[in-house]
């Protein structure tokens, strides 16, 4: 059940990652030649209009090709000839060998939005889910629920119906973002303002460390239940909830490039399916309903790693081209293609490697239940 719940989840996200790409690039006249999902084989497809639209056998991303970016136009001799038309058979198919609206032709400011648009419709779409559940169920407030004796909370004054509102200058609006700076404080005294009866109170905790769960806790619990929300409160919360997933995203690139985690601390889609898998067997016992929505949780956290993940300026990420774009507005004259063609070629060569490596980390926690 996790591979079919996974694959419908993924084939969303991407779905609206590509669709941004695809609208903004129509909205720009920019060709579409093929807006596919999925890598590999083709398993199958139509043309519409003027562009191919393809499902491909590897449920692992997707592509929106457009007129120009390559000398097929995306198209190979594999998918040309599965069904015995070959590379011309299938440009008679989409119409003329050599179409308007080529992609490099088109203002850098109208190729800077196609690309932008990907990850901003990957933060819309987990917006709208996110909306969804906090309509549903409302949300987890930063306020405490009970405090443990002898733990820094209680050393620091901090009482049940406190809440909190800045943690060292950040604002924090969910209880879950307590968590996330509990987990990843690594000893340091932390700086606390909390809110109690409308004044506001500045103080220092000096986070304890556990042996048993080796990490600091600050020694505070929230309070039993989620909070529910009018029309405007949904939103806000809506927009904080995605705020929360971005956030965690970014912290956890940092503690990659900092070495506090290692490729072995990643999943990839044997990951993620196990994951799914997992919370669908952990859910089910509470009813439909609570798999939905946690199965919602889970696009909501997949469509804005996809999101930030694509902003990264490296090669062969909508980052990437970004940042090559980005330097042709500054300069007013393009980096040659073959140059950007090498920086991108090396990119995939390697994303594709880490990916491998990720996926034998996948498949070796999975037999050995690590």
């Amino acid at each position: 059940m996790g591979i079919i719940l996974f694959v419908i989840i993924f084939c969303v996200v991407v779905v609206a990652h590509e669709f941004g790409h695809f609208i903004i690039a129509k909205a720009n006249g920019i060709h579409v030649v093929e807006f596919s999902i999925g890598m590999g084989p083709t398993l199958l497809h139509f043309v519409k209009g003027d562009t191919k639209y393809s499902l491909k056998l590897l449920p692992i991303g997707g592509a929106c090709m457009f007129e120009g970016e390559d000398s097929l136009n995306g198209l190979d001799k594999e998918e040309g000839d599965e069904d015995g038309k070959g590379d011309e058979g299938i440009k008679e198919e989409l119409g003329t060998l050599k179409k308007s609206g080529a992609f490099p032709d088109a203002p850098v400011w109208a190729r800077i939005a196609t690309v932008v648009a990907g990850p901003v419709f990957n933060f819309v779409l987990a917006f709208v889910l996110s909306a969804i559940i906090v309509a549903s169920i409302g949300s987890d407030l930063p306020v405490i629920g009970t405090v443990g004796e002898g733990t820094a909370a209680s050393e620091a004054g901090l009482m049940a119906g406190d809440e909190i509102v800045e943690i060292n200058g950040k604002n924090i609006h969910l209880f879950r973002e307590i968590f996330l700076e509990a987990m990843l404080n690594e000893g340091e005294p932390v700086n606390i303002v909390y809110e109690r009866e409308g004044q506001r109170t500045a103080v220092t905790l000096e986070p304890k460390y556990s042996q048993k769960d080796g990490r600091y806790y600050y020694g505070i619990a929230p309070m039993n239940g989620y909070t529910k929300f009018n029309l405007l409160g949904i939103a806000k919360y809506s927009f904080y909830e995605v705020k929360y997933w971005i956030d965690t995203t970014i912290r956890s690139l940092g503690m990659l490039v900092t070495g506090r985690a290692g490729i072995k601390d990643m999943s990839g889609p044997v990951g993620m399916v196990d994951a799914v898998d997992t919370i669908y067997t952990e859910s089910k016992q509470d009813g439909a309903f609570y798999v939905w929505l946690n199965m919602l949780n889970f696009a909501i956290l997949l469509s804005a790693n996809l999101g930030v993940l694509n902003l990264i300026p490296f090669p062969a990420l909508d980052g990437g081209r970004l940042l090559f774009l980005i330097i042709e507005a500054i300069r007013r004259k393009p980096i040659p293609p073959e140059k950007e063609g090498i920086f991108h070629f090396v990119g995939f060569a390697l994303l594709m490697l880490l990916m491998v490596v990720v996926m034998y980390n996948d498949i070796a926690r999975l037999v050995t239940g690590g």
